[in-house]
């Protein structure tokens, strides 16, 4: 018995289809948990003083919506030495580092000249995250993102594809290298925008900051860093060589976890613009 043969469209579109569904399979899913809801007002006052700074030097922060920028900003030195992207504090002229409570500390500023990085200064600071400048990068490696995407708790993990060229991040649209890396995972119910993510750290699996988070691409789920040579011009000579580490290892098991401890020990703050 003779079959009918089968038009050569028919056979690749099943073949297209098979391995759709394969590649699908095997997407990693590297999710993380939903981070835990602040404390409110009352809850806060119970815990008396949680921040390092001397309480006469808090502003109001105002409440949400309100917020003309907010990003995110890191500390890399206890004595108030803090890292967050150029874009997210450049002109503006009152930036401020949410501590809680309703609470902000006003700091200065320096913008890095030829990076998409900016450095805060505040009067005393929380334990530093370790900065890594002279770390090899391979492709494939993983990276975690802890932060306030969309003005809210929440951290991305990525896996890095290489380098690329990227415009308009910095007065006068220079373009800048930057690395890109693949989304692979997210705070669970974090939909949409990564937007508030700028500014945050690029940890590696050990927790030391490889670089700041700077630009996403949504469509294509992509995040763009800083390269470390940029990274480490714009920190260079701000912390001691033999930064200690402060949390346990990072890993797609725990690193909502690590990021919620970053969050809750200000070694990761928000950062929000209150003036123009």
């Amino acid at each position: 018995m003779n079959f009918p043969r089968l038009p050569d469209w028919v056979i690749y579109a099943a073949v297209i289809a098979v391995l759709v569904v394969v590649s699908l399979g095997r997407r990693e899913n590297a999710d993380a948990p939903p981070a835990p809801p602040p404390p409110d007002q009352i809850e806060d006052a119970l815990l008396g003083p949680v921040t390092p700074f001397d309480p006469a030097v808090t502003i109001d922060a105002p409440n949400s919506p309100f917020r003309p920028t907010a990003g995110t900003a890191f500390s890399i030195a206890a004595d108030g030495r803090w890292v967050t992207a150029r874009h997210v504090v450049e002109g503006c002229r009152k930036p401020a580092l949410v501590v809680g409570g309703g609470r902000a500390i006003s700091a200065a500023v320096r913008l890095a000249p030829w990076a998409d990085v900016a450095v805060l200064l505040t009067e005393g600071g929380p334990p530093a995250v370790p900065v890594a400048l002279n770390q090899p990068l391979r492709s494939g490696q993983r990276a975690f993102h802890p932060g306030f995407p969309q003005g809210e708790a929440g951290e991305v993990t990525t896996r890095l594809l290489g380098r690329d060229t990227l415009k308009g991040r910095t007065r006068g649209h220079r373009e800048e290298e930057v690395l890109v890396w693949a989304e692979v995972g997210r705070t669970a119910g974090l939909d949409g925008t990564l937007a508030g993510l700028s500014g945050a750290p690029v940890l590696d699996r050990q927790g030391r900051a490889l670089g700041v988070t700077i630009a996403e691409a949504p469509r294509r789920g992509r995040i763009y860093t800083t390269v470390p040579e940029g990274f480490g011009a714009a920190v260079h000579g701000l912390q001691e060589a033999d930064e200690p580490l402060q949390g346990e290892p990072v890993t797609i098991d725990n690193y909502g976890r690590v990021a919620d401890a970053m969050r809750r020990d200000l070694r990761v703050a928000q950062v929000v613009c209150l003036g123009g």
